[in-house]
């Protein structure tokens, strides 16, 4: 059996960004991590293989060639995953449908029986890319999985909605999206960092996948930095909070 996850790097949420002067994109040192929902895919991926064994992981990154191989070794095969695919690709101008195609291009060469991926990215939170790909290829799927357990030739999934849970079974081969409830990510280890660097990692153009006239269809226009909180402002009396509350915030 072979699972393929996902592997993306994202910018860090906790960073402070600094937009392009044309505004479609950021500029200068940025401070990139593993993408949160990525973790949680790579960390099912190991479950399943150590409780199932004769597993194959593979983990697929796409973006800029080498900071992407670093994060693919770091983050996924330090972890315990098996091999790595890197697909260069310039990461301003791919979009969730090219994402998707990507996918499954890589997912018809590999030929794997599960591909579990983070349910969206937390730089553009589109989460589209899962839904899309099941469609490309033509196969069930389970989305903002909480628990995956792998029975019979099927993938069981428990799945968060508004209300409770749902549990579906899908059969393989399927595709999955990850929760953050789904698990707790392990730390990679030095004797694991140390043998990712030896883990194969196999490198592609986006020419390699013959996507034909495959483009993005989504274009960023604009990104603007939100605006700062304004000073809070000292009002007279009751009658004056209350008229400011009507006239100013119109929340009366």
């Amino acid at each position: 059996m072979k699972i393929l996850v996902s592997a993306k790097r994202v910018s860090d949420p906790n960073a402070k960004l600094a937009i392009s002067s044309d505004g479609t994109w950021i500029e200068g040192d940025v401070e990139y991590v593993m993408n949160y929902f990525c973790e949680n895919a790579i960390e099912c991926a190991l479950q399943l293989a150590e409780e199932h064994g004769d597993i194959e992981t593979v983990a697929l990154g796409i973006g800029e060639s080498d900071e992407t191989a670093r994060f693919i070794r770091q983050g996924a095969l330090a972890r315990g995953i098996d091999r790595g695919i890197l697909v260069s690709a310039d990461e301003q101008t791919t979009d969730s449908d090219l994402i998707a195609r990507i996918y499954a291009r890589v997912a018809e060469r590999e030929a794997p029986d599960l591909i579990l991926i983070g349910k969206q990215a937390v730089d553009g939170d589109s989460n589209q890319v899962g839904q899309l790909l099941a469609e490309y290829l033509g196969w069930p799927q389970a989305t903002f999985a909480s628990k995956v357990e792998l029975k019979d030739g099927e993938v069981v999934v428990t799945r968060e909605v508004d209300g409770g849970l749902e549990t579906l079974a899908v059969t393989l081969p399927a595709v999955v999206t990850a929760d953050l409830r789904l698990n707790e990510p392990r730390f990679a280890p030095l004797a694991g960092i140390m043998k990712a660097k030896k883990k194969p990692l196999d490198e592609l153009e986006l020419d390699d996948l013959e996507l034909g006239d495959a483009k993005p269809k989504v274009r960023i226009v604009k990104m603007s930095t939100p605006e700062g909180r304004k000073a809070g402002v000292l009002v007279k009396d009751v009658d004056d909070l209350v008229a400011r509350l009507r006239a100013e915030a119109r929340v009366l």
